[in-house]
């Protein structure tokens, strides 16, 4: 396998290289308005100087670090701190609340312990939701102080500096997934598939220019997109970022705008929730005074994309000069690094419509009808780089056939961390199979859904995310808060549909849903659940916990939405 033409091997290579002749830099955004740049050259000295904390704290070369911080500065000094001591940093959510904190104990436990964590870093603000969790992980457990520290130990005065071999090959840190169809595993993620990744997504795919671009996200930095799409590329590649704290856009998404206009940020990218949420909650008065026309790579990934939503959020922005060519929808997943295919520079939204009859047969007809249904264009893979479209036995499939996606190159990982079994079923003669359902059209690539979510209702195969989508445009269902699944029924598979309204607009939805979905796809409804705003479980990432949904269902655990406007009862269990 050749090497990286474009970008250093290693991430401690590309620092090193950007400290020595970069006058770029990171800006850290911080919730009360204020701004903390750091050039490049300062980033290293102080990801060198934490890295000799971590080495006089006994973490060794491949030692795996916790990572719970909130606050995107501290969070991007430390794990570079942990990668220039050979440290492996493994990235967690944070939480700022006591709601549902036992479930966030069992996941903060989980992904210590299958990491084999010797030492956790959080914040003073933070402690308090993780603590209670480090006495149940046996690397912790037996390290001293219970192998947790705080960001404010690092302050200290330390003499030294870290002084480790790194390779290509090293193992960097540990990706674990969102956990949308199981509990989060640990991706494997090396310093050449960062390099790789880095090449593909940063120079042959958003062809980054350093003499004006710079990127703005909001993504958070324990995710894939975030981590890799705005720290590490760019750090291979040197682009300046400007980090905004996820919650301050969670609050007012007008700030991510508002930084993109103020900083000209020329590449950003979101999952489609945030275009939505934009669409939703931005005024007119509020684009008059932003001009993005500076927006020249505006990416959107991570969960199904829809066309409707970025043309609305494009239209919303027309007066501020908002380019809709510039839109990339893109298709990648963490055992890939991060991305897997890119549409072409300057084409924007491009989609196809097919025939949902012969979609159920794993075919893609094109279509004009207008019961049709529209998939965007994820594009093409990288060089060196291949993509295929395969049926169960593993043989390929031509154009316009339904099945899975399984892709090959140097950006795939090397699997998951000390879980063979599972690494055998996902990674296998070089391939990764994705689990993602798909088609092909001269090379391009088409998402229609996760495998093993895919509903099977009398012989007929239904795709969760078309159903959603249907639901999701109704009158008082909160769009993207939708859940469609199967459950073994007296006729066989049944499915059931759960969608999040406002309690005031419940009335009639259960009726309304019954007939869309009867009259999109000829299929009777077993059971509609209308539930509370925020009710549906979703992974870290925002991603729909589909199995988990169901197993609440299953469980008599969805609360029902009130469903006469005014009534004050108590909710109750849905059977």
């Amino acid at each position: 396998m050749k090497d990286p033409r474009l970008v250093p091997p290693t991430l401690v290579d590309a620092v090193n290289e950007l400290a020595r002749s970069s006058s770029l830099g990171f800006t850290f955004a911080r919730a009360d308005g204020t701004e903390r740049h750091m050039p490049f050259s300062e980033i290293r000295e102080e990801a060198r100087r934490r890295g000799a904390h971590f080495a006089s704290r006994g973490l060794v070369k491949g030692d795996r670090l916790a990572i719970v911080v909130p606050d995107p500065d501290e969070f991007v000094l430390s794990f570079l701190g942990a990668i220039f001591a050979g440290v492996v940093p493994v990235p967690m959510v944070p939480q700022l609340s006591f709601k549902n904190v036992e479930t966030y104990h069992d996941t903060v436990a989980h992904i210590a312990e299958a990491s084999g964590a010797k030492m956790l870093l959080t914040t003073e603000a933070t402690r308090p939701y993780v603590e209670p969790a480090t006495s149940r992980i046996e690397g912790l457990a037996k390290s001293p102080g219970g192998g947790i520290m705080t960001v404010a130990d690092l302050s200290a005065p330390i003499s030294g500096e870290p002084n480790v071999s790194i390779g290509g090959d090293d193992l960097c840190f540990l990706q674990f997934t969102s956990g949308s169809t199981s509990k989060p595993k640990g991706v494997v993620v090396t310093h050449g598939n960062l390099a790789w990744n880095s090449q593909s997504f940063m120079v042959h795919g958003l062809e980054k220019d350093s003499s004006f671009d710079k990127g703005v996200s909001w993504l958070p930095l324990f995710h894939d997109m975030g981590l890799i799409g705005f720290v590490i590329g760019p750090l291979f590649t040197n682009i300046p970022v400007v980090f905004l704290p996820t919650a301050s856009f969670v609050r007012n998404p007008r700030i991510w705008l508002d930084t993109i206009h103020k900083h000209r940020g020329t590449i950003t990218y979101a999952p489609n929730f945030a275009y939505q949420l934009v669409s939703k909650r931005l005024k007119e008065k509020d684009v008059e005074s932003w001009d993005l026309s500076c927006m020249r790579r505006t990416g959107c990934g991570a969960e199904p994309i829809q066309a409707r939503t970025l043309r609305e959020f494009a239209d919303k922005l027309r007066p501020a000069k908002f380019d809709p060519a510039s839109f990339i929808p893109s298709y990648g997943m963490a055992e890939a690094t991060l991305a897997i295919t890119f549409t072409p520079l300057g084409k924007g939204i491009r989609s196809d419509r097919i025939d949902p009859k012969d979609r159920e047969d794993a075919k893609a007809t094109p279509s004009d009808a207008p019961e049709a249904h529209e998939l965007v264009n994820c594009g093409r893979p990288f060089p060196d780089h291949e993509v295929a479209i395969v049926d169960e036995e593993g043989n390929r499939l031509p154009d316009r056939k339904v099945g899975e996606i399984v892709t090959r190159g140097p950006s795939v990982c090397q699997g998951y961390y000390q879980e063979p079994e599972l690494t055998a079923a996902a990674f296998k003669d070089g391939w990764l199979h994705t689990g993602d359902l798909g088609y092909t059209v001269d090379g391009e690539v088409f998402v229609c859904g996760r495998l093993k979510d895919l509903i099977i209702v009398r012989g007929r195969n239904f795709y969760p995310n078309d159903l959603e989508w249907v639901v999701s445009e109704l009158p008082g269902v909160r769009r993207g808060n939708v859940v469609a699944f199967s459950v073994d029924g007296d006729g066989g598979e049944e499915l059931v549909i759960c969608a999040e309204a406002f309690q005031s607009e419940a009335l009639g939805l259960t009726d309304a849903i019954t007939q869309a979905i009867l009259g999109h796809f000829s299929l009777n409804v077993y059971k509609v659940v209308v539930v509370p705003q925020g009710t549906l479980p979703r992974t870290s990432s925002g991603k729909a916990q589909r199995r988990k949904t169901r197993q609440m269902f299953l469980a008599g655990q969805l609360a029902q939405a009130q469903r006469v406007q005014g009534a004050v009862e108590e909710p109750s269990p849905t059977a």
